[in-house]
């Protein structure tokens, strides 16, 4: 029997969200290249988009949105759409962070995302 392995797609990640209108937005990603469902801190000085990062002091280290999509920002600021507020409910495997965190830190982000009214399952 042939094994299906379904491909990292926009919105993969959502399990549900009451509108989209609501709870998405765009938004403009700083820097890299990310992949639907990346975690992602907002810069404080700039109010741009990057990869969550805990051990940040920029505003990065406060998880505060999923990203929709695929960005590209690796030549430059990028626009890109994420889910920034809630209800919405994500699918915690198939949230993308950046480097290798530890559990903690993956646990102290679900609750930022929560705050924002993101419930990680």
């Amino acid at each position: 029997m042939t094994t299906l392995n379904e491909a990292t797609h926009p919105g993969g990640f959502l399990v549900w969200e009451a509108f989209r209108d609501y709870t998405r937005e765009t938004i403009t990603v700083a820097a890299g290249t990310h992949q639907p469902g990346t975690v992602l801190g907002q810069i404080t000085a700039s109010g741009k988009y990057a990869a969550h990062d805990p051990a940040a002091v920029d505003g990065t280290e406060t998880a505060v949105a999923v990203l929709w999509g695929k960005a590209d920002a690796s030549g430059g600021d990028a626009p890109a759409v994420a889910v920034v507020r809630g209800p919405a409910i994500v699918n915690r495997h198939d949230l993308v962070f950046a480097g290798t965190p530890s559990e903690g830190e993956i646990a102290a982000a679900h609750a930022a995302l929560l705050a924002a009214g993101i419930l990680v399952r």
